[in-house]
């Protein structure tokens, strides 16, 4: 591969170790492996992540980008639209899993290891994006536009439609009908959800 600056060997291992985790899992991928797929030296990995641990870090803070599904539902949430908070986030988580399912495929394998990161992972983006819905759900129940329901619960079971269907279709290789677009699902599913919570 040649000698790359810093930055771009950094970009290099993290594509390489995000292959490899979410094909083997964490701990059944090596840092020779991933160094090997990198096309660097096991030495060349080191300098730029000390531990495997690191790596996985560094893969989240890369991929992991919750605000890019936040920001477009939180100036949905400003205008009280709750077909548009709803839909921003379902069809950003959507078609972010359809462009590359790689980074879903890491995350189950790190949880099913118990993986000491996967909890941080957690609590740093799944957590601000279940707070964000319940949050809205809450005021929306306040403004006498939402049953009385928890909210929490509420959000989640939101969030779960969307997750059972990306693992259906990139874990189990259920394919979605030709017919049917990204947007159409999504729209099923806010209008399933939306139907249902409202008074």
């Amino acid at each position: 591969m040649g000698r790359l600056k810093g930055e771009e060997r950094r970009r290099v291992i993290i594509e390489a170790a995000i292959t490899l985790f979410s094909q083997k899992g964490f701990q059944g991928t090596t840092t020779k492996e991933i160094a090997q797929a990198s096309g660097c030296s096991e030495a060349t990995l080191f300098k730029h992540f000390a531990t495997k641990d690191e790596l996985y870090s560094a893969i989240l803070e890369a991929k992991v980008r919750i605000e890019e599904v936040l920001t477009p539902a939180m100036h949905m949430a400003a205008h009280k639209d709750d077909v548009g908070v709803f839909r921003a986030v379902a069809l950003r988580g959507l078609s972010q899993v359809e462009q590359d399912a790689t980074l879903l495929r890491l995350l189950l394998f790190s949880a099913l290891e118990g993986h000491a990161l996967a909890p941080i992972f957690f609590d740093s983006k799944v957590r601000k994006l279940h707070e964000f819905l319940s949050s809205y759900i809450e005021t929306r129940i306040a403004d006498g536009a939402f049953r009385p329901v928890n909210p929490l619960v509420a959000a989640r079971g939101f969030i779960g439609m969307i997750v059972h269907y990306l693992l259906l279709h990139e874990i189990y290789r259920v394919k979605r009908p030709p017919d049917l677009s990204p947007e159409q699902v999504v729209e099923t599913f806010v209008t399933l959800f939306c139907d249902g919570i409202r008074q």
